[in-house]
This record gives C-alpha cells, structure tokens and sequence, in this order.
C-alpha cells in the first residue's frame, strides 16, 4: 500500500507540472535525456576500473601477463599486444578513439541539455505571460477572467522554476563528470608514458650488439698479449712475481 500522503504529494506534483503548459514536456524530454547521459556516462566510468586498481598493481601487470585481472588487465592485453613501438602507439591511439570519444561526446549533449533547461523555463515564462496578457484583453473583469490570469501567471512562473531546478542539479553533475572523465584521460596517458618506456628499454637491449668471446690462441703469435711482468717492464721484473709458472 501507497501512503497516503505520498499520494497526495504525487497529485499536487502532477497538477503543478500540467499547470505549466506544453514547455513542461520540452523540459521534462531535456531532464530525461541529460541524466539519462550521466548516468551513463557515470556507470562506464565506474566500470573501467582505474580508480580501483592501484598503480603498483597495473605496473606490475605490465611484466606479468598471466596475473592480469578486469578491466585493467584487458586493456593491458589489448595496448601490449604489439611487437614494436609504433604499434603500441597505434593501439593507444586506437584506444584513445574508442574510449575517450563517445564520453567526450555525450558530456557535450549533457552541456547542452544544462544549457537548454533553463532557456525552456524562460519560453514558458514569455508563452504564460502571453496568455496572461491575452485573459486581461478578451475578459470582462469577471470570475472566469481571473482564473485564466491566475493560470497564465502560474504556467509563467512553474517552467521558469522547473527548468532551474533541472538545470542546476545538472550542472553540478556534469561538472563531477567532467573531472572524472579528465582523471580517467590523464590515466591512459601516464599508462601510454610507462607502457611505451618499457618497451622503448626492452628494444633498446634487444638491439645491443653482443661482444663474440674468442680465443687467445686464435691470434696470430706475434699479436698474443704476454703475460709475464717482466715483458711489460724489465725493470719490475726482479720486483713482481710472474703470472706464469
């Protein structure tokens, strides 16, 4: 069972909302679509894990592939796949496009939707005065004129409310949003930054020249190194031992 007085809030709501004229459905279409987006947006962030994994633990993730776990280790899987350089920036640079794009997006339909709610309000506010002016003009003063004056004022003064309470929520939400998606961006580029060093390091001693060891007996005789003290310096001959015995 419904309480009452929840029900009886319910009816003044819709009353109060129907009050104001045909901009209360423009207005209502513009709140359902930008929290509709936040939502959105706030649940893909959420859903991609950086704010969960610590930064020790991706790192070491990076060197062991097998321990890689959610959604931080498949986008570990997916940007170290490459076997040289440019293709990691490539898949950084894919990423980039598929992760970082839509959210750019739908954060500029939410700004618009913030922009919009309040300029609806201010067409209802013009349209009930409208009506307002229109019941002064055609009535006789009477009863009947008064209530079309008292229902142009009140649509006049409903969506001009109705559309600051939708904007100024949705403000501040996109603002969170905002500063959520600017972490996550600064996220991937400190992830390209370690990810490309590593194997920038790993490429780096793969391509070291390694020094052949060789025999000294595979020089010709005259170019053999003498080890006896004494060839060096005959002076030090009778003052250091020989190496060779």
């Amino acid at each position: 069972m419904i309480p009452e007085g929840l029900t009886k809030m319910w009816e003044q709501a819709v009353a109060i909302w129907i009050s104001g004229g045909w901009a209360m459905i423009a207005i209502a279409a513009t709140a359902l679509v930008m929290f509709g987006l936040g939502m959105q947006i706030w649940l893909k962030l959420y859903a991609t894990g950086f704010t969960v994994v610590k930064e020790q633990t991706w790192r070491f993730w990076i060197d062991h592939q097998d321990q890689r776990t959610g959604p931080i280790g498949r986008l570990l899987d997916f940007v170290t796949g490459g076997t040289s350089l440019q293709n990691t920036v490539v898949f950084f640079d894919e990423l980039r496009a598929t992760e970082i794009e839509p959210f750019e997006r739908d954060l500029r339909v939410m700004k618009i939707c913030v922009s919009v709610a309040p300029l609806l309000g201010l067409l209802g506010t013009v349209t009930g005065m409208l009506a307002t002016f229109g019941a002064l003009a055609s009535g006789a003063g009477g009863e009947k004129t008064m209530a079309l004056v008292a229902q142009g004022i009140s649509e006049a003064l409903v969506t001009t409310e109705t559309g600051l309470v939708i904007a100024l929520p949705g403000l501040f939400f996109q603002y969170h949003l905002v500063r959520k998606h600017e972490r996550y961006k600064a996220f991937l580029a400190h992830l390209e930054t370690v990810c490309t060093q590593k194997f920038y390091k790993q490429t780096e001693s793969a391509e070291e020249p390694e020094i052949d060891s060789f025999e000294l007996s595979s020089l010709p005789s005259d170019r053999q190194p003498c080890l006896e003290p004494a060839a060096i310096c005959p002076e030090w001959g009778s003052k250091i031992p020989s190496l060779i015995h």
